[in-house]
């Protein structure tokens, strides 16, 4: 356990707001024991001149498929669509073994990392070798992302998924589906053989279910009763036109609908994408209280839709975000789509601003943080006494940033720098970027590029 620490802020978001010259005191345990206002009396510590914000939590993430971005740009002689990438991913799964989603999964914390996210939920479904082969070890490949968590420094939400069919209504699961594939007890016993691992290395767990398509009513019924996690519960659903239609062909009600009718859904869950809803579907899953847990730059690189956010947010509705396929790995990058996605369609802008006068990057980051806590099963979230010690400091350097006071400061790094802006990252009260930099970074690029070499 590392020793106590204080940091001096000269500018730091607070809960609250803006604030300047706090002293924040961070326990040996990793989380935030104070925050005072400084002391002439106070010495021996750090101070962080630039501006200090929470890192935020990724609420949706498949680690293994940051090895295929970009691979996935070439034009089918068909109508090229979330389906059609689905086959080329199921191509790189038959290829890949627990050393390399490890390697991937490591790869990629460290970018998210950089990006401004301190803390991932992964939605685990990658769970056997080509063909179902079970390994000995039935949380082999859970074990690879909690190394890979741990390795790189991020704090984890581990989500294994329950995965059955290939289509609404039992059917049958094909071929490249196989490596992912759990009967109910067999995967309430992964569930159980996980807890322990996850307490000894400091992760959340959960449990997601993949889809109303891959699992039936009954099965989805007998996890939800027997399950004991008391950690978030994800799943997808609504991500595309087919799947609503496939939902309306077996069950005359579209996958939302369908599931506010059949699911205890709460707070306790999250919805992924829920991109393709009515009118009343939307006020619905806002009332319900689950989180929409928004995936921009894959849900455009798919092709898959606009989810109606200016409609869930006027319902109250909560949401967060999360990179999915890992197309793109930035906070800014994500929370900057989510809001020119809306002005595209309906061509105005500052779609997602609390009101008149407000931040559209104060507000979008505010509702992100807030979401991707509760999606991530966290007991608190932002810079707060209790809460981990997971921070961001935009570098001052940069005239953006430098010249920014106040909610400006969030709009120049969403809507004008990106990536460029973030200088250090701590979690849990470590410093694991530094200067833009991963702690481990030159080990990490190495290993993955052997890796990519050898999946090309």
């Amino acid at each position: 356990m590392m020793a106590s620490q204080k940091l001096l802020c000269k500018q730091i978001l607070l809960p609250q707001g803006w604030a300047s010259d706090i002293v924040v005191t961070i326990a040996a345990d990793g989380t935030i024991a104070g925050l005072e206002t400084k002391s002439d009396a106070v010495s021996h510590m750090a101070e962080i001149a630039d501006p200090v914000v929470p890192a935020l939590q990724n609420l949706h993430s498949h680690a293994f498929q940051r090895a295929m971005a970009g691979l996935a740009e070439l034009a089918g002689s068909t109508d090229d669509s979330f389906w059609t990438w689905r086959d080329a991913m199921y191509r790189l799964v038959g290829r890949m073994s627990p050393d390399d989603i490890e390697i991937v999964a490591t790869k990629l914390y460290s970018e998210l990392l950089k990006g401004g996210f301190g803390h991932i939920v992964e939605f685990h479904y990658f769970h056997h070798a080509a063909g179902g082969r079970r390994y000995a070890n039935p949380a082999e490949t859970s074990m690879r992302i909690l190394r890979a968590a741990q390795g790189a420094g991020i704090g984890l939400t581990h989500l294994p998924v329950f995965y059955a069919h290939a289509g609404f209504g039992g059917t049958e699961p094909g071929e490249g589906q196989r490596p992912f594939i759990h009967g109910v007890d067999e995967y309430l016993a992964l569930l159980d053989a996980l807890r322990p691992d996850c307490d000894a290395m400091g992760a959340t767990l959960g449990l997601a279910i993949h889809s109303l398509r891959a699992a039936t009513p009954d099965e989805m019924r007998a996890i939800l009763a027997a399950e004991t996690t008391g950690g978030p519960i994800h799943i997808h659903v609504a991500e595309q036109e087919r799947e609503v239609e496939d939902c309306l062909a077996w069950s005359g009600r579209r996958p939302v609908e369908y599931l506010l009718d059949e699911m205890p859904v709460s707070e306790r869950w999250c919805a992924i994408h829920a991109t393709h809803m009515t009118t009343d579907e939307t006020a619905r899953l806002a009332r319900s209280g689950a989180v929409a847990g928004l995936c921009p730059a894959t849900e455009a690189n798919l092709g898959d839709g606009i989810f109606p956010a200016t409609d869930f947010v006027s319902h109250a509705g909560v949401f967060g975000i999360g990179t999915d396929s890992h197309i793109a790995t930035t906070v800014a990058e994500e929370l900057r789509l989510l809001e020119y996605g809306q002005r595209l369609r309906d061509r105005r802008r500052n779609r997602l601003a609390s009101g008149p006068g407000a931040s559209v990057g104060r507000t979008l980051f505010d509702a992100a943080l807030k979401g991707g806590a509760e999606a991530a099963g966290l007991r608190s979230n932002g810079i707060r006494i209790g809460a981990r010690a997971d921070l961001v400091v935009l570098d001052g350097n940069n005239p953006f940033i430098g010249t920014a006071t106040g909610d400006q400061i969030l709009g120049r790094w969403l809507f004008a720098t990106g990536n460029d802006a973030v200088r250090d990252v701590m979690v849990a009260g470590q410093w694991v970027v530094r200067g833009g930099h991963h702690r481990d970074e030159e080990a990490i690029d190495r290993d993955f590029r052997k890796v990519l070499q050898r999946l090309a």
